[in-house]
């Protein structure tokens, strides 16, 4: 059971040798799940039901987890349209600090925000632009210990997304103030990376490469290896292009069976939550992070939209569907918190 530790209300304040693919599992929605030889696979565990649009997931360092529910701004302990309550970041030096950070909406715009738990949330960051559908989202301390935000174009002409001076479609690197980090491509700038649709999910490898989603493109959604600097193509290319001076995807899918939020990454898998695709994508990646194989798909239409997605401390993936919002189909669970773990020569630790 999970149980409720804080609820806060927002509104707006006055190239290496390639590897081999990965031994993918083909689960049949139960508990567990195994092969042909009856050898088990993967395991599937429904850790809570019940939830309101799960967006975020973050551990603390007694290992207990944070979950944001997107349209009741609550953060659980074990957030109309798609603003609300995002996603949650615990902070590195949480033990001495008690702070997670939040990535949310307001009336007006998007911002992140630093609290204690049970206390009240403190802007660090405003002025993020805000739509009815493409917000971003994402947020997480990178390896170097600085914030990394994903956002939106916000706007449905992508306006935003190649303008340096928009905060929108953009991937952010910050202090805990809300500072542009050292570092940074621009010394003054809060910017890492442009050209983004809508970022809802990133993650790190343990070379620590930077993988994002793209969420709600025309055609294409993508996975993208990030890079400091680098402009991923938002409004000019939808999906892989031919101008050098812009970077193109790792993958991409078609939106139909994408439209993907959540990143997380086990040893050299990258996955990704997909919400109009209903499943996972898996890939593997080489040393340097370049692709090997095809894209596995992974519970499809098992258990509907999939939105957040994290790499549990254990080795195991957990994984929050997305059915109780527009465009989903609830059953009487939903929306579920789910625990896979991998076995058999996959990702994970069982």
């Amino acid at each position: 059971m999970l149980a409720l530790t804080a609820a806060c209300s927002f509104g707006p304040p006055d190239p290496d040798q390639a590897g081999e693919p990965p031994n993918l599992p083909t689960p049949s929605g139960s508990p567990s799940s195994g092969g042909d030889d009856g050898s088990q696979d993967i395991a599937v565990t429904v850790l809570a039901k019940g939830l309101e649009v799960p967006w975020g997931i973050a551990f603390l360092p007694d290992g207990s987890a944070l979950v944001t529910e997107r349209d009741t701004a609550q953060i659980l302990v074990q957030a109309s349209g798609d603003g609300g309550l995002l996603g949650i970041a615990v902070s590195p030096k949480y033990k001495t600090d008690n702070t997670v950070y939040v990535y949310y909406s307001t009336a007006k715009d998007n911002r992140v925000g630093k609290l204690v738990l049970k206390g009240a949330v403190q802007p660090i960051l405003t002025g993020i632009p805000r739509s009815a559908n493409d917000n971003g989202g994402a947020i997480a301390f990178g390896p170097d210990g600085y914030l990394y935000v994903g956002t939106g174009d916000g706007t449905t002409a992508g306006l935003q997304a190649g303008n340096p001076k928009s905060l929108g479609g953009k991937i952010l690197r910050m202090t805990v103030d809300g500072k542009p980090a050292p570092g940074n491509p621009v010394k003054t700038s809060l910017v890492w990376s442009s050209g983004h649709r809508n970022v809802q999910g990133i993650a790190w490898d343990s070379s620590k490469r930077m993988y994002a989603s793209e969420s709600d493109q025309k055609a294409f959604g993508e996975l993208n290896l990030i890079e400091k600097g680098k402009n991923y193509g938002w409004p000019t290319v939808d999906g892989t292009g031919t101008d050098a001076k812009l970077a193109n995807p790792m993958t991409t899918w078609p939106t139909a069976d994408s439209s993907c939020s959540g990143v997380a990454v086990l040893e050299r898998m990258v996955a990704s939550a997909c919400l109009l695709g209903q499943r996972l994508w898996l890939v593997s990646s080489t040393g340097n992070g370049t692709l090997v194989g095809q894209p596995q798909p992974l519970l499809v239409g098992q258990y509907g939209r999939l939105r957040a997605l994290v790499a549990a401390p254990d080795g195991s993936l957990w994984v929050g569907t997305s059915n109780q919002e527009d465009g989903g189909e609830p059953g009487p669970d939903d929306d579920r918190l789910i625990r896979l773990v991998f076995s058999d020569g996959g990702a994970g630790r069982s």
